[in-house]
């Protein structure tokens, strides 16, 4: 019975948490349920019948949980509530296209979901054009949903769940607020509405300049987020206007935007927003790849230079962000391009946003340790400050990115290795890690590129990615914890 208790002393935040989270999924799964009546689409039932099991099973793990409930978590609680959280929505998320007619297995109905929280945008779904709209609006959702993350979510809309704060929604976020901004509670509720005010503002930015609602909608929901599914297997080609494209460019960058940044900028007035170094760096790099494009996509039969410079840089924000959205088939604008969209796939958007990838932040870290090493090897005495947008970097920061960095090259490479055994080639296997871990979507070669789709990919390789995404949405640590014998020691 000790041992009993002890167990349930460990996981019942996790069970509790899981409940609540499994819940909101069952609320979310009522709005493609009611479109699917409305359209008289034949799939209201399944969304129904999915919305069911998943607010059945959230309620007997709350109940559970809540029984045994602890307000002063354990780090090694965090960890599991996170981990568990993602490991286990995935899967009722997937039930809407696992029952669906069409006949989608249960591996891709995961891995669609999967890349769908964790905003990959990387699809097994080809004909979008002619899927169902309430099929089509619960991928959006999906989008959506991750993009704030599960846990900070829950966190911010159910006041009682007092489990942990901003320490637990760290656990899967690399955001970096500071001691001006209001508790946990009210910050995380406020990036929620920041981030509902960004999504409906995109909405009707794209709704003015010509798209109808329902594409509005969804890509609102994918561009925010950036997340990257579309209403059509050809991307963001589908739409034939600059301005259109002009519009998904801002909001992909605000998507990248550190949500505390506008947060404060409310709130105090400040434009902090153009003094923060982060956000300037996403903006300069995305500016320099883009001008480096603009002469490959200007090759192109046909191409205008309002329309190359167009595609150069939307193609570059997506990937850069992590949004995953194509206009064109980028691979066709030489080796130099593909190179420079390989390497950008790792860059990533800001701290604190929906973006993936390494982070500008970790970037721009790397540069200055390095011009650190370069002074003090000319000027083995000097005393040097390391300070990074006014604060002064620690030497425990230090080595969380040395040691990000390290996972993140490791997992890589195991990915790798693992889809190569798997008869996949060298740009197919080295790509698609690439892409599942840092959250972009596409990845390169005639397979897996902006043109093509994962749905020909094994079975086995398809659970590897999902795992991939969820490692790299998480940045390695939450996960990776779990697996050392340590942190199991009482």
């Amino acid at each position: 019975m000790a041992s009993y208790s002890a167990h349930m002393k460990l996981i019942s935040p996790s069970l509790l948490v899981l409940g609540v989270v499994l819940n909101m999924l069952a609320a979310f799964l009522l709005i493609p349920a009611a479109l699917g009546y409305l359209q008289a689409t034949g799939n209201h039932s399944d969304f129904l019948l999915s919305a069911g099991l998943a607010s059945f099973t959230g309620v007997v793990l709350a109940i559970t949980g809540f029984r045994h409930r602890a307000t002063n978590l354990q780090s090694r609680q965090m960890f599991i509530i996170t981990t568990s959280a993602w490991l286990v929505v995935p899967f009722f998320g997937a039930l809407p296209f696992w029952f669906w007619e069409q006949g989608v297995s249960l591996t891709d109905a995961v891995f669609e979901t999967v890349s769908g929280l964790t905003t990959t945008g990387a699809t097994i779904f080809v004909g979008l054009d002619n899927k169902p709209p309430d099929i089509l609006l619960w991928r959006s959702l999906l989008h959506w949903i991750g993009g704030m993350g599960i846990i900070g979510m829950a966190i911010a809309v159910m006041p009682f769940l007092n489990v942990g704060g901003m320490k637990l929604f760290r656990t899967e976020s690399s955001d970096w607020s500071d001691k001006s901004l209001p508790r946990t509670q009210q910050l995380l509720m406020l990036m929620v509405v920041t981030y509902a005010l960004l999504t409906l503002a995109c909405m009707l930015a794209y709704w003015l300049f010509g798209m109808d609602v329902f594409n509005a909608v969804n890509h609102a929901m994918a561009t925010v987020s950036t997340g990257g599914y579309s209403t059509s297997d050809s991307s963001f080609a589908q739409f034939d206007s600059i301005s259109l494209h002009w519009v998904s460019i801002v909001f992909m960058v605000l998507g990248a935007t550190p949500f505390v940044l506008f947060i404060k900028l409310v709130r105090h007035k400040q434009v902090s927003i153009f003094r923060d170094a982060q956000w300037r760096g996403m903006l300069a790099i995305l500016a320099v790849l883009a001008l480096l494009l603009t002469l490959p996509a200007l090759s192109m039969p046909g191409e205008t230079l309002p329309w190359a410079f167009t595609h150069a840089m939307f193609n570059i924000v997506s990937v850069v962000t992590t949004t995953g959205f194509a206009s064109t088939d980028y691979t066709l604008w030489g080796d130099f391009a593909i190179a420079i969209f390989f390497f950008a796939t790792f860059l990533g958007g800001c701290s604190g946003s929906t973006s993936g990838g390494i982070k500008t932040f970790r970037v721009q870290l790397c540069f200055t340790i390095i011009r650190e090493q370069i002074i003090k090897a000319v000027h083995p005495n000097a005393i040097l400050k390391r300070q990074y947008n006014g604060s002064t970097v620690s030497d425990e920061i230090v080595a969380s990115l040395v040691g990000f960095l390290f996972l993140m090259a490791i997992s890589l490479t195991i990915m790798t290795l693992l889809l190569s055994l798997m008869g996949l080639d060298l740009v197919t296997s080295l790509t698609g890690s690439a892409t599942a871990l840092m959250n972009v979507g596409p990845g390169l070669g005639a397979v897996i590129g902006p043109a093509g789709n994962f749905q020909p990919l094994p079975e086995a390789a398809k659970w590897v990615l999902s795992m991939g995404m969820i490692l790299g949405r998480l940045e390695f640590l939450t996960i990776i914890v779990l697996l050392t014998p340590a942190f199991w020691r009482r």
